[in-house]
């Protein structure tokens, strides 16, 4: 990844719907290198897919927490595979320090979030606490 690279990312951070065109003016280059440089990106798995940003509240989605999760780590796979079924997990990640996992929950609203926190998330088994910080307010900084 060189100069170039980073400012055809950051284009497509900013704005994932752009035209090559745009994003070859934003990265100061050709557009026939810019269409190349965003082939390669994606062929090296650095771009991993386009996706449309939400608004969370607009989009139904008007409770978020974060949640954190000790765990039994020896079932990280299985609890990763779980996660992922679940439409109000937004986000997860495994990290290290007084928790295991992090997950951005966004749900329709408190009485929505509370089940997902107290009846789904407690009753994986591989899942020893869980710990919530509601969302006030967010934003997307890229």
């Amino acid at each position: 990844m060189d100069d170039i690279d980073v400012r055809i990312l950051d284009a497509l951070r900013r704005d994932g719907r752009a035209s090559i065109t745009a994003v070859a003016e934003s990265a100061h280059v050709s557009r026939a290198n810019a269409y190349a440089r965003v082939a390669r990106l994606v062929d090296e798995g650095v771009i991993t897919g386009f996706t449309a940003k939400l608004d969370p509240r607009k989009s139904g989605r008007a409770s978020s927490a974060y949640v954190t999760l000790r765990v039994d780590q020896s079932e990280w796979h299985d609890l990763r595979d779980t996660l992922g079924r679940i439409p109000e997990v937004e986000h997860f990640a495994l990290v290290g320090g007084d928790f295991d996992v992090i997950l951005l929950v966004r749900a329709r609203d408190n009485e929505d979030l509370r089940r997902v926190i107290l009846e789904e998330l407690t009753s994986i088994p591989s899942v020893r606490d869980t710990k919530t910080s509601l969302v006030f307010e967010d934003h997307d900084l890229r």
